[in-house]
Parts: C-alpha cells; structure tokens; sequence
C-alpha cells in the first residue's frame, strides 16, 4: 500500500488543481456574461442579411451588441402580447403596420430626441411611439428599349391603361405586403369600387404577377415586359447591376412602404435601445445600406440622400392606409374575385 502512497497523492494533487482551475475558469467566465455587457436585443422582419448589416456597424462603433431576432410581422405582434410583463426585447425594427398595431395595443414606449425631432410628421408617431427611419416608393421601371421607340411613356396611373399593348409586370398583391400597400393604399384615396375596377382594366395588360418584388424588374429589365410596377429599392439594385431600366415617378403621387424603430415598453436596455434608433436615423446607417445595396430613402432630411429625392419629381400620397388586418384580408379577398378571377 506504501508504494502507492505516492501516486495517490499526486493524483489528489492534480485533482485539486483540476478543481481549482475549473473554479476559476468558471469565474471569468461569469465576468462575460452577455447579459453584463452592453447589449439589446431587436425583434425584426428586415431580411437577415440587411438587419445583419446594420446590426455590425452599430456594434462598431458604439461597442454594444445587437442580438437579432428574425421574426414576421405576426411573430412579432404575439411575442409583444405574450411577454408584455417580462418583454425580451428591448426594440422592435419594422414595418409601418405592426409599429401602428404595437402604439394602439400600448406595447410601445414613447421615446423623442434631436435625431428623432427633425424627421417629418408623415414618417412618425403623433405621440412618440415609433418613428420611420427609411422609405421604399413605388415606381414604374421602364425598359429603356421601350423608352426610344414608346412616343410617349406613361406618367400616371392612368396612363397604363391607355395602350392595351403595353406589357406589365407586378408582384402579386398576395405575395408580398410591400405590393398589397398599393391596393390597400389606392383604395384609402379612390375607394374599393374605383380601385378594383382600375386593377381589373389593367388585368388584360399583366404579362405576370411575380411571387417575389425583384421579379417584376428583372423581366423588364430582360424585355420581357415594357414597364413594371415595382418597389424603386430593387429597381435601383438592378441599374447597378447594369440592366437597361430607368426609374419614373407617377406625376399624381404613389404608394411607399415605411421601416421604423420602436422601443418596447419595460425593455431591460433601454439606453442602449435609444442609441440604436438615433444611430439609425443619421447617415452612417444609410451609408451601411448603400454599400451592401439596400437602396432605401431616408427619413431625415438632413441626409444628402433625402434632399436629392425631395429635388425630383417624387411625390408620396398623402392619404395613407388606415385598414385594419380584417379589412385588408376582406379587400384582397375582393381583389382576387373581382381582377385574379375575374372574367
């Protein structure tokens, strides 16, 4: 037994260097814990490589950590009722819709600072609850081919319908909130009948309703339509592509989809939720969007971005969707009977 004296003793000796090293180990690991460090966490519909982006900049140069959460639009609706008393998220990056829905359902807070300020009345909460920080209009993009032998492009809505040989192309109102805007948003100014009865004139004319918002411009960009009716992000990503497209602004003003930022009421990082919505209202988030093609309009006017599309000829429609979930489901349900199946 004797003999073995000695290694039993070097074994319990490494044993307690073991659990000692284990113990202290575990220390420092406790001083890293990411709910120590400076961090949120943002629910969001964004497409994950644009929220990406975003998210690593900020963490750049604020040193605080964006943990993304990717969610849709009702994800998001549900996960702010279910944790109301106990929120796991301390801001929310969406569409215009859900921000609404969350301020009524006083899931919001109120939050106002110099950045928030100067953004314009339309791109905001009247009390502070969520405030736009970029804009998507849509626009006709004309197939440049189309544009020398065309005598005159259409400039308005209206003028769509004029030539029954000219060829379009749009995402279909079911597949894509950023298209249903236009029917929601037409039908808010016209009314529902004149609406319908716009979109079932222009049905014969529709050479494909797209499953996806970049599939309207590609064709046109292809030939394979004159003009599509799309959103002016994807248009510009495929000019820069090199596709023969250019952009035109509808003269009697057109339909957008709005992104903003809100804070979520009793969010456990509140200052740094702030940070983030004020970092994404100033130019270097836009910058960050431009780089990796995200070609969206910004809210703040003070940005070189706004002033140049406030010099053109671009004009938003000033009465804007007001519909509840229920009546947007009724009214495309209307759209499909009436246009997709019509006769």
């Amino acid at each position: 037994m004797r003999r073995y004296l000695p290694i039993l003793l070097m074994a319990s000796f490494l044993l307690v260097m073991v659990l000692v090293g284990t113990t202290y180990l575990e220390g420092l690991a406790g001083h890293n814990k990411p709910e120590e460090v400076n961090s949120l966490t943002v629910y969001t519909n964004l497409p994950i490589d644009q929220a990406a982006f975003l998210a690593q900049d900020f963490e750049k140069s604020s040193t605080i950590h964006v943990n993304l959460i990717p969610l849709n639009e009702q994800e998001i609706m549900t996960r702010l009722k279910n944790e109301v008393d106990n929120p796991r998220a301390d801001l929310i990056l969406t569409s215009k819709a859900v921000l609404q829905q969350a301020g009524k359902m006083n899931l919001l807070e109120a939050y106002a600072s110099e950045q928030t300020d100067i953004i314009p009345p339309r791109f905001k909460d009247d009390h502070d609850f969520w405030t736009g920080v970029w804009f998507d209009p849509v626009i006709f993009a004309v197939n440049q081919d189309y544009l020398k032998k065309a005598g005159q492009i259409p400039e308005k809505w209206a003028d769509l319908t004029n030539d029954s040989k000219l060829r379009l192309a749009m995402t279909d109102f079911l597949a894509a909130d950023a298209a249903a805007n236009i029917l929601y948003t037409f039908a808010a100014i016209n009314g529902e009948e004149q609406t319908l009865a716009f979109f079932k004139k222009l049905h014969p004319q529709i050479v494909q309703y797209a499953k996806f918002l970049a599939t309207p411009v590609r064709m046109a960009g292809m030939g394979e339509c004159d003009i599509a009716i799309a959103v002016q992000s994807e248009t510009l990503r495929y000019i820069q592509e090199g596709f023969p497209l250019q952009v035109v602004y509808p003269d009697e003003g057109t339909a957008y989809v709005l992104t903003g930022a809100a804070l979520v009421k009793k969010a456990s990082h509140i200052t740094e939720a702030k940070q983030f919505i004020d970092w994404l209202l100033q130019a270097e988030a836009q910058q960050t969007l431009d780089k990796n093609r995200f070609y969206f309009i910004p809210t703040n006017p003070e940005i070189k971005k706004y002033k140049d599309y406030k010099l053109r000829t671009l004009k938003l429609f000033d009465k804007e969707s007001q519909f509840t979930t229920e009546q947007q489901h009724k009214l495309l349900d209307n759209w499909v009977q009436a246009v997709r199946l019509g006769k």
